[in-house]
């Protein structure tokens, strides 16, 4: 734990200085429900967004771009995710839209904010909703796309000061799946293919793919294993155990999400929690919080970084789960 860090910071919503090995951040930011935790009343011109989900539209109400400075100012990390819905170049390799949203953001990061991003699902996703449907993904595993399209500026955008990628394998129905042999030599294929990097990590959503080999090839890759709170995965504590209780990232940086509540799909989360300006009774299980705890102390042992990311649909507002967080690492952990 940083020197003088106690209960004022829990209570100002600062997690940047808890303990060297453990980083608390947010999946995506500018949410204008954590004025009064993150962001200051009155400072920002906020706008508003529609989102359909689950069939009904909801208007989010966001800040702009530079509102990441005052986050920075309580997390050390944040998960970017708009890159999960397009490359950051075309495909004549000239900048897309998020190219310029991801400059705007590093404009505003200091030399000691850390970014991670999540890799377009055009690279890791078996299949991709097209048209009301979803259908095969044809550039599915493509090594030249990611690392000309979205690797290379990300690197020359945002440099050291990012930290992780994270590759999303959706969930597969098991009448769909390929089988974990095939899933498992596509990867290692792959991982071959690209830029050696000690900042990759894979969050697979098919725990039947979580066998030997899998694991065998994330370590023979120096990739991160992505352990996840989400709906269709098992919990954490036996996601870890299915791994050995290792960490495989060579960088040794590990990554934590806390997405939605087990057995709890996107759609019914995200309207539970909506508009994301405080704790939802009953969404958020104490054993995602306990589990989270465990794989930290384990993190610290082995001298790897522990990125724990948090987000609304865990719980209702991130930021007041990530105080929880926090007070139980005080707690427990570093009491």
């Amino acid at each position: 734990m940083s020197e003088g860090y106690d209960s004022h910071g829990l209570e100002k919503f600062i997690f940047r200085d808890i303990h060297p090995k453990i980083q608390i951040g947010t999946a995506s930011d500018r949410y204008a429900g954590w004025i009064g935790q993150i962001y200051t009343k009155g400072r920002y011109e906020i706008s508003s967004r529609s989102n359909r989900v689950g069939g009904k539209s909801f208007k989010e109400e966001v800040l702009p771009v530079e509102s990441i400075k005052e986050y920075f100012q309580h997390f050390s990390v944040l998960e970017i995710d708009f890159t999960f819905y397009r490359p950051l170049l075309d495909g004549d390799l000239q900048p897309t839209q998020n190219y310029h949203v991801l400059q705007t953001y590093r404009k505003y990061l200091r030399e000691n904010d850390r970014i991670i991003l999540k890799v377009p699902q055009v690279i890791f996703a078996q299949k991709l909703w097209r048209g009301g449907a979803l259908i095969e993904n044809n550039d599915y595993l493509n090594a030249e796309i990611f690392t000309h399209q979205f690797y290379e500026p990300a690197v020359d955008i945002l440099g050291d000061l990012l930290i992780g990628f994270i590759f999303e394998q959706e969930y597969q129905r098991k009448k769909e799946r390929i089988s974990p042999k095939e899933y498992v030599e596509g990867l290692d294929s792959f991982l071959r293919a690209i830029p050696k990097d000690k900042r990759y990590h894979i969050e697979t959503r098919t725990d039947s793919y979580h066998i030997k080999s899998y694991f065998e090839v994330l370590q023979n890759h120096g990739v991160g294993n992505v352990l996840s709170h989400w709906t269709w995965l098992p919990p954490l504590r036996k996601q870890f155990l299915k791994s050995d209780k290792l960490f495989y990232n060579s960088g040794k940086q590990s990554i934590v999400r806390l997405l939605t509540p087990l057995r709890m799909r996107y759609e019914e989360a995200y309207m539970h929690a909506f508009p994301f300006d405080k704790m939802v009774e009953g969404m958020m299980k104490p054993q995602m919080i306990a589990d989270t705890i465990e794989i930290m102390k384990e993190g610290i042992k082995d001298g790897a970084c522990i990125n724990v990311i948090v987000n609304n649909r865990a719980g209702g507002n991130a930021p007041l789960i990530a105080k929880e967080i926090a007070k139980t690492i005080l707690e427990t952990v570093l009491k």
